[in-house]
This record gives structure tokens, sequence and C-alpha cells, in this order.
């Protein structure tokens, strides 16, 4: 699906909300756990050694953004990938960043011989 342009404004707020859901360390932290299937909340504080209540927030704005879902069993919340092209975004920008990484050593070599 193409987009158009110039990017109609509810568009632009859309992807950028998108993008600052992403935008912190511990949430993509929680989604590289999450990439291996759903867990609750006590077992991602575990699996990531926080607090409950950080894990919670940060859960929350993913879970706002349509990143994740939750399901309910009991009295246990178990959170899941909803959106999984948010990972193919995060492997993209994970090889482009390696790509950046080798490039940058192959300069620091160059320069040290």
């Amino acid at each position: 699906m193409a987009l158009p342009h110039p990017l109609p404004d509810p568009l632009v707020e859309l992807i950028a909300r998108r993008f600052r859901a992403l935008g912190e360390p511990m949430r993509i932290r929680l989604l590289d756990r999450l990439r291996e299937g759903e867990a609750t909340v006590l077992e991602l504080t575990d699996a990531l050694d926080t607090s409950q209540q950080n894990v919670s927030r940060h859960l929350q704005v993913l879970l706002e953004a349509g990143i994740l879902s939750r399901r309910k069993h009991g009295t246990y919340a178990y959170y899941s990938i909803a959106d999984e092209a948010v990972l193919g975004l995060c492997e993209q920008v994970c090889g482009t960043l390696q790509r950046q990484f080798a490039e940058l050593n192959a300069l620091v070599e160059g320069t040290a011989r």
C-alpha cells in the first residue's frame, strides 16, 4: 500500500506516536523478550530485572500504541506482540546499525595501521 504524499497531518501524528512508543530502551527490551512468546508482568519483571511498576508503565504505552495485546486469564494478564511489523522495523534498524558499526570499525582499523 502506497502512502499518500504529502502525508496528511492525522497520519503523521499516528506515525510519530508509534515511533515515540518505541523510543525507550526498556520498551525495546520488553519487545525483545516478548519475541519468545507471551508473558505476564511478573515474568517480564524477573526477565528484565526491573520493578513491576516500571514494566507495567511501559507495557501500557505499547498496548495503547497497538503494538502489544493483552489477554486475561484468571488474575493474570498475558502480554504478546500484536503488530509483528514492529519486529521487522527493529530488525531493519539493527541491520543498519551493524553496517554502520562495521564501517566505523573498518575506518578505525585502517587508521590504526
